[in-house]
């Protein structure tokens, strides 16, 4: 009886720490899944995600690889389709692009190629987002130039619960996986469950319920709505608050849910706004939700700018609580 109501205690742990057990958890249920990328190893992974697996699983499973993202990713793609459950970690989201060729042109494509024979379930990780004063290689926000290829899924978890239960999910998925994982998010702790369920990465969820606008964001940027939805209410103005979690494929049922209901929505995203993930939202509710609008959508996004390096400009580049609350009060009110 005691052994039971201990295994049902929350455990207490970070964002980075959520992501290790997800991998841990992968690693010894599966002896076809393996982790390849640079400093996974021996560093314990750029961020300290992969840090003790090399010593835990050994060098056959936690693969340093050279400083070739083409390489290391193309090589990930031959495994699975050799019938092994790859994780490539990619340091950082504009790392990728050096791997761009193997992630659009080959993982997407493969299987439509072959005449639906062969699948590719490749999972690929990096890190995403500005905020740590990384400068402009190594700070944007990219995803959403993912999210427009077909052939593979695009992650965003922003939760403890998702970046420990979408990893295993993604793993049984067929086809090429992409989890991009704030890094801004790592030191973020709280508790969840020791014994955590699988994360439908179809579903976009709620994460705070409202009547008078809808806040629609995803990783990083959500915990901002979630602080001006906090503000926002001291003043009067219920906002409901929509984590979208998977940016391909969107979950348009519950944004449209959503809006029926507050007739407003905000949209917040740390990409730019041109071409952004934050245009194609915005085009399906004006496109399936049009009626349902009080006011035209509003769009939250980065400065169309390289990331700063200097802290105060690169805040000012960001998408930041005040200027979400002004914009809600603009929208329910009339003026700021």
């Amino acid at each position: 009886m005691n052994t039971s109501i201990q295994e049902a205690q929350p455990i207490h742990l970070t964002y980075r720490e959520a992501v290790r057990e997800a991998l841990r958890e992968a690693l010894r249920k599966d002896d076809r899944v393996f982790l390849m990328g640079e400093d996974v190893g021996r560093y314990g992974g750029a961020f300290g995600v992969s840090k003790g697996l090399l010593q835990e699983f050994g060098s056959d499973r936690i693969m340093d690889t050279p400083l070739c993202e083409s390489g290391f990713t193309g090589a990930g793609i031959g495994a699975a389709l050799g019938g092994m459950r790859p994780i490539v970690e990619v340091m950082t989201v504009n790392f990728s692009l050096l791997a761009a060729d193997q992630i659009l042109n080959t993982a997407a494509t493969y299987l439509h190629m072959s005449g639906g024979l062969f699948n590719v379930p490749l999972v690929i990780r990096m890190g995403t987002g500005g905020g740590k004063q990384l400068a402009a290689q190594h700070s944007h926000s990219l995803e959403g130039w993912y999210a427009h290829i077909p052939g593979i899924k695009v992650l965003t978890p922003a939760t403890l619960e998702d970046a420990r239960g979408m990893l295993w999910t993604a793993l049984e998925d067929p086809d090429p996986v992409l989890i991009f994982e704030n890094t801004l998010l790592y030191t973020m702790e709280g508790d969840i469950s020791a014994n955590p369920e699988p994360v439908d990465i179809d579903r976009a969820k709620v994460r705070r319920a409202g009547t008078d606008v809808t806040l629609i964001s995803y990783s990083a940027s959500l915990f901002k709505a979630l602080d001006a939805a906090e503000t926002l209410a001291q003043e009067g103005i219920e906002a409901e608050v929509i984590d979208l979690r998977t940016l391909r494929p969107l979950d348009d049922e519950t944004l449209l849910t959503s809006i029926a209901k507050t007739h407003r929505a905000v949209i917040i995203d740390e990409g730019w706004r041109s071409g952004s993930i934050s245009a194609e939202i915005s085009a399906r509710i004006m496109e399936k939700g049009f009626y349902d609008l009080d006011v035209p959508v509003e769009r939250i996004c980065a400065a169309e700018v390289p990331m700063p390096y200097a802290n105060h400009l690169e805040q000012a580049a960001l998408p930041q609580v005040a200027t979400i609350i002004q914009t809600v009060k603009r929208m329910v009110t009339g003026h700021d």
